[in-house]
């Protein structure tokens, strides 16, 4: 009886460790589209998480404006599906938008799932609460 037990515990840790060997993983790295049209990539990671890339949006609330590709940095913790935050320093507008999320995958492949607080200049302190949006994108990899 005591062996059977150790035989099956033996075996559960076995499908365990396979299972975890066999999970996929989200990898940050790479370039991505949210449903907007906008494209990010995402393009060093550092061995403690840090990275760097760039953000082309494909909507402004600017009028008669040329969009740019601005700079993003940010940092994850690592785990097969990783949260984040990173900020886009826009070159074009004078904002600056925060986004924080966590990367999935199933099935449909990976997904970043973000929330976004952008904080454009205001004129005064009396104009400050409109010149702050919240909003989510979701981003899929680009293959």
């Amino acid at each position: 009886m005591k062996n059977m037990i150790i035989f099956s515990t033996l075996i559960l840790l076995f499908q365990v460790a396979l299972y975890n060997c066999n999970a996929e993983k989200c990898d940050l790295k790479g370039k991505w589209k949210n449903e907007l049209g906008s494209n990010m990539t995402i393009s060093v990671i550092d061995k403690n998480g840090y990275f760097s890339g760039s953000y082309l949006t494909a909507v402004t609330t600017q009028k008669k404006v040329e969009i740019k590709k601005s700079p993003i940095s940010g940092v994850m913790v690592p785990s097969s599906q990783p949260i984040f935050a990173f900020h886009v320093n826009w070159t074009f507008s004078d904002s600056i938008t925060a986004f924080t999320g966590q990367c999935f995958v199933d099935s449909s492949g990976e997904r970043l799932e973000t929330m976004w607080l952008l904080k454009a200049t205001a004129g005064s302190s009396d104009d400050n609460w409109a010149s702050t949006r919240v909003g989510s994108n979701v981003f899929r990899r680009l293959i």
